[in-house]
């Protein structure tokens, strides 16, 4: 009886703890009972400020070629150090803004771009470039926006992103989502602002996430999911303890053992 007894309350403490867990692995619970709705009045903002070590990609076109090509860099061609047959392949090259948020630009010289997004800098440079060409048209793209995706996910690791609109969302699925063990109510968002680290907690069940400054990710953001109470209880054990107990629960064994046969033989 007291066999059944306890295998009755385990089973009833583990339905306990799923069903607990299951609570926690829904996004924006509070939402889950609307059909539709909106979340913020106000529009999105996702536009990102051009930061030192950005490498920036600057093409200016217009209906002369010629009148635009000496403010477009020429390509460079680069071949893999391991390839010695394949052609090489054109690449644009880009402008580093330096640590003072500066870039060179040809003819128009010195320009502060940190603090500007694209849209501005492409702005700012189509107006003077109209000085020495009829109406130029400039694309300006950041193409080093990478972030870092760590914890209890799926697929860990740097991400390179080619667009400016980039979420907390689109960051998750570009890691396969957030493992079962981790905390979708405790994720941390670390970013770089004005040379300082900042940070703050995002609880991705609740939909106040995406009212959130940081829902909207930044480049060189680092995005950590911290693991559950579970995962970290797990964690403590590692292999070599694990080995320690086997071997424990081994020698416990063949003790018992051989305790059972003296007394079956004592008692004979």
């Amino acid at each position: 009886m007291s066999v059944k007894k306890y295998a009755t309350l385990f089973l009833i403490t583990l339905l306990f703890v799923s069903c607990k867990t299951t609570d926690k692995v829904a996004y924006f619970q509070d939402i889950k009972t609307l059909q539709s709705g909106v979340f913020s009045d106000e529009p999105a903002t996702y536009s990102m400020k051009i930061v030192p070590d950005d490498e920036l990609s600057i093409l200016v076109s217009s209906i002369d070629p010629l009148s635009v090509a000496a403010f477009n860099l020429p390509l460079v061609s680069i071949q893999p150090k391991e390839e010695t047959t394949v052609a090489a392949t054109a690449s644009i090259q880009t402008y580093l803004v330096n640590n003072e948020g500066n870039i060179d630009f040809p003819v128009i010289g010195r320009l502060h771009v940190a603090g500007m997004t694209c849209t501005q800098l492409s702005e700012l440079l189509a107006e003077k470039i109209s000085q020495y060409a009829k109406s130029p048209i400039v694309s300006v793209k950041i193409q080093n926006f990478k972030i870092s995706v760590l914890g209890e996910v799926n697929v860990p690791g740097t991400k390179e992103i080619d667009t400016e609109r980039f979420t907390i969302l689109d960051a998750i699925a570009a890691a396969g989502d957030i493992t079962i063990q981790g905390e979708r109510n405790n994720v941390l968002v670390i970013r770089d602002v004005n040379g300082k680290k900042e940070y703050q907690r995002l609880d991705l069940t609740s939909s106040d996430a995406i009212n959130s400054p940081y829902y909207y990710i930044r480049q060189n953001d680092v995005i950590y999911v911290e693991p559950n109470k579970a995962r970290k209880g797990n964690s403590k054990y590692s292999q070599n303890n694990q080995y320690k107990i086997s071997v424990a629960s081994t020698v416990v064994s063949v003790i018992s053992v051989i305790a059972s046969l003296t007394i079956a033989l004592l008692v004979k």
